[in-house]
């Protein structure tokens, strides 16, 4: 009889282990992915004609909250103002460790040549702050104890001012 009780007592807590183990380590998050620094380099803006041309360096951050190693693939930030696009940054495919962080320098040119005349860039290079926008899609897998594989992705939506006279990146906001 205590054979039966000690074997029903082991089945209950193999059962309790294997579903606290499924809820917290098997569960796949979506890694993050965030600007995290932005440095200007390089800035010439004219308020007549309208025009700016600048280079910035930017820290872009993977974040895998994962018990398994995030294999993401080539991916592209691009840069806006005010809608239209602006200049693009190149991020190469890599790995993040298991709850880890894995920081990565992009570097971007961005210029005026695609923004209309009558947008609001004139009174903006005037007032010497400007508004920009960066945008990405990182795609990828995340593998578990090399047996697991799920496909995840994280999107970026950051939004950022340049202070044109500082020539400095302030407010990084990214969601």
């Amino acid at each position: 009889m205590n054979l039966v009780v000690y074997a029903a007592a082991f089945a209950i807590f193999q059962t309790i282990v294997i579903l606290v183990f499924s809820l917290t380590v098997m569960r796949i998050r979506n890694p993050k992915f965030r600007l995290t620094s932005v440095t200007v380099e390089d800035l010439t803006a004219a308020p007549s004609p309208v025009s700016f041309n600048m280079k910035l360096s930017a820290q872009v951050a993977v974040k895998n909250s994962n018990f398994g190693h995030f294999k993401f693939d080539n991916t592209t930030i691009w840069f806006d103002y005010g809608g239209v696009g602006v200049g693009e940054a190149f991020v190469a495919k890599g790995r993040s460790k298991a709850r880890s962080t894995k920081n990565m320098n992009v570097t971007v040119e961005l210029n005026s040549n695609n923004i209309p005349n009558n947008s609001s860039l004139e009174s903006e290079i005037k007032a010497g702050f400007m508004a920009l926008t960066g945008h990405s899609k990182l795609s990828g897998k995340v593998q578990l104890m090399k047996l697991i594989k799920k496909k995840k992705s994280a999107e970026m939506n950051c939004a950022m001012l340049v202070n044109l006279v500082t020539r400095a990146v302030q407010d990084i906001n990214c969601q």
